[in-house]
């Protein structure tokens, strides 16, 4: 690996250059991991960061958490016996066990995926 230098003050300073990364959008799951590592496990968040391996494990995190909550969700829609038809008939109720489903699912995927 050949090394630039530039002078500063009678000091050579190493030309260093971040290596370029590629643009991610990180949402909700991402991020509540990205706080995660950073207060709770920064050995881990300093190891993944100096080894610019963060957004790729953060993106990783982001993708797996989504594809659980929606796979979770589904489940339990159908195993209540939640379908097309009740939210055609009761609306109000077919939202509100929807809405329960995805909290449900998404404590999980926070305890099993985001905070460990």
């Amino acid at each position: 690996m050949d090394m630039t230098y530039h002078e500063q003050d009678g000091f050579m300073i190493p030309d260093l250059v971040m290596p370029q990364q590629p643009e991610v959008h990180l949402g909700k799951y991402a991020e509540l991991r990205r706080k995660y590592l950073k207060n709770h496990r920064p050995v881990v968040y300093a190891n993944l960061l100096t080894t610019f391996k963060l957004t790729e494990h953060l993106a990783e995190i982001e993708e797996q958490a989504l594809e659980t909550v929606n796979r979770l969700t589904e489940q339990m829609a159908k195993a209540e016996g939640v379908t097309e038809e009740l939210k055609a008939k009761d609306q109000m109720r077919w939202v509100g066990l929807m809405n329960n489903f995805k909290h449900s699912a998404e404590e999980q995927v926070l305890s099993e995926l985001i905070y460990v």
